[in-house]
């Protein structure tokens, strides 16, 4: 059976979705606030995510970035918030879908149907990416090179990742900073950056005072090597 996490702070809304996808044969579960959805995300397994963009105590923008740290599920915002910018940068942070209120109930069971068929193909691709002796586990957001496993912060793991998806390619920091958000959702400064490479190469290469995995390239900015 299907799963969908909700979270959305609006008591009737969720009930009356709540039962219109439970007619649906679909298992829900929800959340009313952002720390909630945090917890309840960390214990259970889903197909498809759908987030309200303004919560009491955070933003649906700023759980969508904590959930693409581990996943590749399907997310939705269901949101009044209409504008163009609004919807524009839902889809940017990873968002597959956006709904703005008012909305026709057959409309949105329709997509949420067309996002559940997505997540089957999610399920089947690969869950691990590895490169240059290291393994990064999508859905755990767990890090090991070769029988160890490497503790890192969210940020060292978001920019270990990027890294690994645009092996052999030379990312100026400026392409870098516009990936990266901290934990608040500010942007990281270039200082925070290089900071961060330092400490993650202390973690991952045999010898960060001569790295050959995260290799600067001079006046350019850096580059994943995938040596074994």
């Amino acid at each position: 059976m299907k799963r969908i996490f909700f979270v959305e702070d609006d008591l009737s809304l969720i009930n009356g979705l709540s039962f219109a996808v439970r007619k649906q044969g679909y298992e829900i579960q929800t959340a009313r606030t952002f720390q909630e959805a945090l917890e309840i995300w960390k214990e259970g397994v889903y197909d498809l995510v759908i987030l309200d963009v303004t919560l009491p105590d955070g933003s649906g923008y700023g759980l969508c970035r904590k959930i693409r740290e581990t996943s590749r599920i399907p997310v939705m915002f269901l949101t009044a918030a209409d504008e163009e910018t609004d919807i524009i940068m839902g889809l940017d942070i990873g968002g597959d879908d956006y709904i703005t209120k008012p909305f026709k109930l057959a409309v949105f069971l329709a997509r949420v149907n067309a996002l559940l068929r997505r997540s089957d193909n999610f399920n089947q691709t690969d869950t691990r990416m590895t490169s240059g002796g290291i393994t990064l586990d999508l859905l755990k957001g767990e890090v090991w090179k070769k029988e160890k496993k490497i503790e890192l912060t969210a940020n060292e793991y978001k920019l270990l990742r990027l890294f690994m998806e645009n092996s052999n390619i030379v990312l100026s920091p400026e392409q870098i900073l516009s990936k990266m958000w901290d934990c608040d959702e500010n942007y990281i400064n270039s200082n925070a950056l290089t900071v961060y490479i330092r400490r993650l190469r202390t973690k991952i290469e045999d010898n960060p005072a001569n790295p050959q995995n995260i290799v600067t390239v001079r006046r350019m900015g850096y580059k994943w090597n995938p040596v074994d």
